[in-house]
Order: C-alpha cells, then sequence, then structure tokens
C-alpha cells in the first residue's frame, strides 16, 4: 500500500514573533489541505524558538514562548542552545512544563547522575493511519564548556549516534533526525549513518528552498526567524521509501490579517510592562554610551566587571551598551533595552607575555572593530564597538603595556575581567588558546549590571 507522510517544520525562531501569526495559519491550513489530499502530517520544530533579548521572553524565562509553540500542537520539537545554556538548570527543568508537544532529546544528560532530564525522550515513533512508523530523534549543539557550567553533560553527536544505531531494535519504516547541530554536522551524518532517511536541519540558520541529497539523505533547513516554513513529502510502499522532497514556503508571501500588528506588538508590550515593575536602582545623572570613546556608561560597566570577577582590570567593548541611561530610577525593562546580550562575565588568567600579546590583538582589531557589524555568539547587538580598559594601558609606540600603573613581566600571573564572548569570536586568539578562562555564568552580564548599580545607587525605600 502507498502511503503519503509530510513533515512540517520550523526552526531557530529567535523569538522574532513579528512573522508567527502567518506560521500559525499556515501550519494550521496546510495541514488541513494536506490531509485532505491523503498526507499523513507530521509537525516538529528544531529548537532556538527562544532569544531573550525579547522582552517577553526574558519576563517570563521562555514559558512565554512554550505557550505560542503550544497554538500549533507541535508533535515533537528538540532544543537549541537558547533554550538550553540561556536558561539556568532550575528553568530549563521547568521550561516544558505546560507544553502540548513531546521534546525529543538524545544527547543531553545531567552532569551528576548521567540520567536523561524528565522533560526530554529519547525518541518518538509515529505511526500513521496506513502503519507507516516515522521514527524521530533529536541532537542539539553539545556546546561542553557552558553546558557544563549548568550542571548538564553534552555528548557529541558522532560520539552518540553510534551508539543510538547499534542500540536500535525499534520496529520503523522511517527514521528522521531533528538536527540542531548546524549544516556542516548534518552533512558529516549524512556522509557516515545512511540510516538517517531524513535530516531537518537548524542552528546555522541556513536554507534549503529544494532540499539538499547527501548519500542516502534528504537535508531540509528552513532559514532563520520565522522567515521560512519548510516541507517534507515522502511517499512509502510496503514500508519503503520510494520518493521524498523538500520544499519551504517564504512567509512574506504569506496573506496578514488586520490584528497581526497589534498581536505582535501587545507582546512586545507585554514583556516590557513585566520587567518595568522591577526597579533597580536611583541613578544620580545621566549615563551615556557611544561607538567611540569612553562614554560614562562604559565606565559603570567596567566597575560592575571587575567587581563581579573581583579583579583590578577590565576590558569591554561599546557596543554592547545600545542606548542611554536617563538619570533617575531604572527598571529591568530598560537595562534589558540597553543590554539584550546572552553573555557573561569572564575572569582569565594570563602570564604576562600572554597578556602582552592580547593587548597587542586588541590594539591592532580597535579600529577595524569600531563599526564591524556583529550577530550572534551572545551578542544581540549591531556594531562591536571601541574596545574600553580600565586598569590596564597600552603605549603603543614603545609596545609596552602597564597593568595597574606598572609594567608587565613575562612570567607573573594577571587577572582580567572579560566577556565569554570574547572567547568565541576569532578577533583575540590568545584568549581561547592560553587563557585560564573560568565563565561566571550564574549571572549575565545584563544582571551584574543590575546588581552593581543597586549597590551603588540604591533605591529609596519609597521608591
Amino acid at each position: 500500500m502507498l502511503d503519503k507522510i509530510a513533515i512540517l517544520h520550523t526552526n531557530d525562531l529567535h523569538s522574532h514573533f513579528e512573522n508567527w501569526p502567518k506560521i500559525v495559519r499556515y501550519l494550521a491550513s496546510e495541514k488541513h489541505k494536506l490531509e485532505n489530499q491523503g498526507y499523513f502530517v507530521i509537525t516538529v520544530d528544531l529548537g532556538d524558538a527562544v532569544d531573550r533579548a525579547h522582552p517577553l521572553t526574558e519576563a517570563t524565562d521562555g514559558k512565554a514562548n512554550i505557550d505560542l509553540l503550544n497554538q500549533v500542537h507541535y508533535d515533537a520539537a528538540t532544543i537549541g542552545n537558547n533554550e538550553g545554556l540561556t536558561n539556568s538548570k532550575y528553568e530549563l527543568n521547568h521550561l516544558y512544563d505546560d507544553a502540548n508537544f513531546d521534546v525529543v532529546l538524545d544527547n543531553l544528560f545531567d552532569l551528576k547522575t548521567g540520567k536523561q532530564p524528565t522533560w526530554a525522550k529519547r525518541k518518538k515513533i509515529i505511526k500513521s493511519k496506513n502503519g507507516t512508523k516515522v521514527k524521530l530523534l533529536g541532537l542539539t549543539a553539545p556546546y561542553h564548556s557552558t553546558y557544563e557550567l549548568e550542571g548538564w553533560n553534552p555528548v557529541d553527536d558522532q560520539k552518540i549516534i553510534p551508539d543510538l544505531i547499534k542500540n536500535d531494535n525499534d520496529d520503523y519504516d522511517v527514521m528522521v533526525l531533528l538536527s540542531h547541530l548546524g549544516v556542516t554536522q548534518d552533512r558529516l551524518i549524512a556522509s557516515k549513518f545512511p540510516q538517517f532517511d531524513i535530516i531537518i536541519g537548524s542552528h546555522t540558520h541556513h536554507l534549503f528552498k529544494n532540499g539538499e541529497y547527501d548519500n542516502k539523505s534528504l537535508l531540509a533547513a528552513a532559514g532563520k526567524y520565522g522567515h521560512y516554513v519548510g516541507e517534507i513529502k515522502l511517499s512509502v510502499s510496503d514500508g519503503k521509501i520510494t520518493d521524498k522532497v523538500a520544499s519551504v514556503v517564504k512567509t512574506s508571501n504569506l496573506p496578514e490579517q488586520a490584528d497581526d500588528e497589534h498581536y505582535i506588538q501587545g507582546l512586545e508590550e507585554r514583556g516590557e510592562n513585566i520587567l518595568a515593575q522591577s526597579k533597580v536602582a536611583d541613578i544620580p545623572y545621566s549615563m551615556h554610551t557611544s561607538l567611540r570613546g569612553e562614554p560614562s556608561i562604559m565606565k559603570e560597566g567596567l566597575e560592575a566587571m571587575k567587581e563581579k570577577a573581583q579583579t583590578d582590570v577590565a576590558i569591554m567593548n561599546d557596543g554592547l551598551f545600545l542606548d542611554d541611561l536617563p538619570k533617575g530610577i531604572v527598571d529591568k525593562n530598560q537595562l534589558h533595552k540597553i543590554l539584550p546580550h546572552s553573555m557573561h562575565v569572564m575572569k582569565t588568567t594570563l602570564k604576562g607575555y600572554d597578556l602582552w600579546r592580547m593587548m597587542m590583538e586588541m590594539e591592532k582589531n580597535r579600529k577595524f572593530l569600531i563599526q564591524f557589524e556583529q550577530k550572534g555568539m551572545g551578542f544581540r547587538g549591531k556594531y562591536f564597538g571601541e574596545l574600553n580598559y580600565s586598569g590596564i594601558d597600552v603605549d603603543m609606540k614603545t609596545r609596552k603595556v602597564f597593568y595597574n600603573g606598572k609594567i608587565i613581566k613575562d612570567n607573573d600571573s594577571y587577572d582580567i575581567a572579560l566577556l565569554d564572548h570574547y572567547s568565541f569570536i576569532p578577533f583575540f586568539p590568545t584568549i581561547a588558546i592560553v587563557g585560564d578562562n573560568h565563565i561566571l555564568y550564574d549571572q549575565t552580564l545584563r544582571d551584574v549590571f543590575a546588581t552593581y548599580l543597586s549597590k551603588k545607587y540604591p533605591l529609596n525605600k519609597k521608591d
């Protein structure tokens, strides 16, 4: 008997809710249309639906995003690094409390117990009306250095997949991988493990308008931010796939409704209102920002970093602060607007020679980076901006570096407050190569700044 299966997929929404009303309507109407054409329809999401750059996500620790996903009634979803790493372990353990879909995830375990989280399933097998069995597996990007800070053990896909296949005694006809690993890993998996009939990809925001065939696998991907929705169609005869094709639909081409804009704006306003209720500090002067120079807000930010890392030296870039802070009462909504980043303070220890080399790297790239457009790896601004130092000076004429006014010595050790972001970007390789780096993961940079302001400029009791 010929069976027709369709898989509708979304990925990497990153809290870009501006496309969400269209997506919900399209998925419902397309599912109905396909079912009328004789298809058995499965809907999945590939993760990174959550992004704390949106005020409602920040205000609800991502639970509002799950409420929105519930509107689709997905059959399954896997997690992205934004779900896994911008939430504390407690928050992630409760993120899906009210989800009406299954979370499928095979490569994340509790670091202490070695057990799979209770909110996730290792697999899901869905049986069509005509008896075709579709097995879903899920893998997420294994960021060891940061997941482990939250008490998770992420296992590499190339290590876990052989075990999954070796121990595979399940009865199914089609195997689908929900991958939040990125296009390079998806292609590698396809080349090494032809057991995967379909690999639906995400994480690197790649787009395959008509799919990509690698070895025996069909790779599908639908870009980012809800700009596209993906669709895969399978023909299965007597348990064997006879045809498989992938396509996407562009959401900007889908019809709008009159209240879409009001709905989208309402989500943002709801988040802002929740955050604004939390007052933080009463600052006595307006703190200004700029992409160049040493703006006042940067000086305060550097002091906040030093206090957090307990160092005498800190370095950060102007582009982190997206706007000024006006004099008066400061609330969490204001801080979220000016510091929407998912990054953390990092305490780095370097020998004197390595510190000198890092400072040379920073000075070499200083002018280039001022208007360097950047996105990702925790950064949610537009431009990198100019580097600012506190407690460290560089004389480029003599190429000497001074730490607290004293010239550094090659074999002495020096502590510096940096951002974890600097260990991920390629401009200052010394940090990742030889730095003794300790990410202070208990607070985001935004929370570090809030704590500092609340201590230095406390609210009056009447506030």
